[in-house]
């Protein structure tokens, strides 16, 4: 992928920040699960949490590209505050900028872009997860109100987000054009988080539920038409598969750095054990599926930032990216052998990392469910 400047700058950027900021930080938060939000904040203020939002709009206005590289590198340092970022953009800002009206971009943009907020995506419930379509909270009007009520299962930021893009269903016997979207800010009555997660890796990312207890808003608090949720959220979940492709290739590469350092100081025989063909065909053979991985992952972004069909492609950059994360983490386990496996080194964390990234926003079988129905058309 050859980048055009602007991503150039982007990527720098990322890439220092998260190196000298928030890779240092990583295990702590991961060991104490601590909520990243002065990180998240700096991200803002660097500019890195608007970056494909228009720049009329307030954000950097840069290419979904740039973004992606973005991803990639914070992911690199820390998968969870990775995962924060990308469904910050993809999944709240730009259904904003997409389908709010302009008093809706007006309220809340400013906010999510400085880090002031952090937004959420609430579409998973108890049975609603890989079949989003069957969404059980109701929004039912009240005058010119809708009150809302429901839980939401396993939202990544739900524990700190200040606003909450929600699907509800407003029409139980419409099916999927029954689904409405919602802008739901988390400080509203009747809205509280249940439970937060404790779960294998990603461990600061804030996973929570999301209880909703007759929460009133306007109908200003729409976005777009009633009826319009679904469609609208498809749409954002086929770029926001890019940040999770790159979020899986930023924690494969980190293992391989990880892998390589170790394995150019570490002796055995008396030499340094990369010049082992057996370690050294392994790293080989990980670098490899890595760029592969980034190769389909920008291939994606490009489709995407031309204006062409990318749908096919980003579950395909997914879908291998995901995959390609556990194979790579696990060898690097290996090169480091014991003490890959001790918390001490950071290769039990990334792989503890990359195994989500096979099942959120669109599990692997979802994922070639999608590229097969492409296919056959």
């Amino acid at each position: 992928m050859i980048f055009d400047e602007n991503a150039k700058m982007i990527r720098e950027v990322a890439r220092k920040f998260a190196q000298a900021e928030l890779a240092p930080g990583a295990a702590e938060r991961d060991s104490t699960m601590r909520f990243p939000l002065k990180e998240l904040k700096q991200l803002g203020e660097l500019g890195l949490l608007g970056i494909v939002v228009p720049e009329k709009l307030g954000g950097v206005g840069a290419t979904y590209t740039a973004l992606t590289a973005a991803v990639e590198e914070v992911s690199r340092a820390d998968a969870s505050i990775g995962v924060v970022m990308s469904t910050h953009h993809s999944l709240a800002c730009m259904p904003i900028v997409n389908h709010g009206t302009p008093e809706q971009q007006a309220r809340y943009l400013p906010k999510l872009l400085s880090g002031e907020i952090i937004g959420a995506i609430a579409i998973t419930e108890t049975q609603a997860g890989s079949n989003a379509a069957d969404i059980r909270t109701r929004a039912e009007r009240k005058g010119d109100n809708y009150v809302l009520t429901g839980r939401k299962q396993l939202i990544t930021g739900g524990a700190f987000a200040g606003l909450a893009v929600l699907l509800a269903t407003t029409n139980p016997d419409a099916g999927p054009r029954g689904i409405t979207c919602f802008l739901v800010p988390t400080d509203a009555p009747g809205f509280s988080v249940g439970k937060v997660e404790e779960k294998l890796g990603i461990n600061s990312s804030g996973t929570a539920e999301l209880v909703l207890d007759g929460v009133e808003l306007g109908a200003d608090h729409v976005l777009g038409k009633p009826g319009e949720g679904y469609k609208i959220i498809l749409a954002a979940l086929a770029r926001s598969r890019l940040g999770i492709a790159a979020q899986a290739v930023g924690i494969a590469q980190a293992a391989l750095d990880h892998a390589t350092a170790y394995a150019k100081e570490r002796t055995s025989f008396g030499k340094p054990i990369i010049e082992h063909q057996a370690v050294g065909f392994r790293l080989a053979s990980m670098a490899t599926e890595i760029e592969a991985a980034r190769q389909l992952t920008f291939h994606a972004a490009a489709l995407l930032d031309a204006g062409k069909p990318f749908q096919k492609e980003s579950s395909m950059a997914k879908l291998f990216a995901g995959e390609m994360a556990e194979r790579v983490c696990s060898q690097g386990i290996q090169v480091l052998g014991g003490y890959g496996y001790l918390k001490d080194y950071p290769l039990e964390r990334l792989y503890r990392d990359a195994r989500i990234c096979q099942i959120y926003e669109g599990t692997g079988d979802i994922q070639r469910m999608v590229i097969a129905r492409m296919l056959a058309a």
